[in-house]
């Protein structure tokens, strides 16, 4: 059957493959050589974007050094959201939450900061930030993100009054 390289207990586009199942990923986490594996598989699509994981450990990243040819993939390609957004609700399935953020806050400064990325905003925007889990590191990355929005008054992701008041 076909096998996903990022899976989810969700169908995606391909019918055929499979929804993980909650033992399935257990057991995938229980396996050191699957872990490694599915890093690897992260930083293999990191570079195909254009990125760099640069810490393992906290999952920090950086632009690679063919960033520029990349990132204009990114933003002729839209189909290359809908597997990032795959890429960072499997971040969340498998246990890497701050890889997620570290994801997250990448395209967010890579397209309300930077300006780079001008395809890929609204996907950051609508989707990317909704898949971290912990509603503290989503709350500051909609703050982040609210922050650099311009023009900061069109900004629908948030409320106001709260994205204000918030520390």
């Amino acid at each position: 059957f076909p096998f996903r390289l990022f899976p989810l207990r969700e169908h995606g586009m391909n019918w055929r493959a499979k929804p993980l199942t909650c033992q399935e990923i257990q057991a995938f986490k229980k396996s050191k050589e699957v872990m490694q594996r599915f890093i690897r598989a992260y930083q293999l699509m990191l570079r195909f974007y254009g990125i760099i994981l640069i810490n393992e450990e906290t999952g920090e990243l950086k632009r690679a050094e063919n960033w520029a040819e990349r990132f204009q993939n990114l933003n002729r390609f839209s189909h290359n959201n809908l597997r990032i957004t795959r890429i960072l609700k499997c971040l969340g399935e498998m246990g890497y939450e701050h890889y997620q953020v570290h994801l997250v806050k990448f395209f967010l400064t890579e397209t309300l900061v930077n300006e780079t990325l001008p395809n890929v905003k609204r996907s950051a925007l609508d989707y990317f930030m909704f898949t971290i889990r912990s509603k503290r590191k989503r709350r500051e990355l909609v703050h982040y993100a609210w922050q650099h929005f311009r023009p900061q008054g069109s900004f629908v992701w948030g409320p106001h009054d709260k994205l204000l008041k918030y520390r």
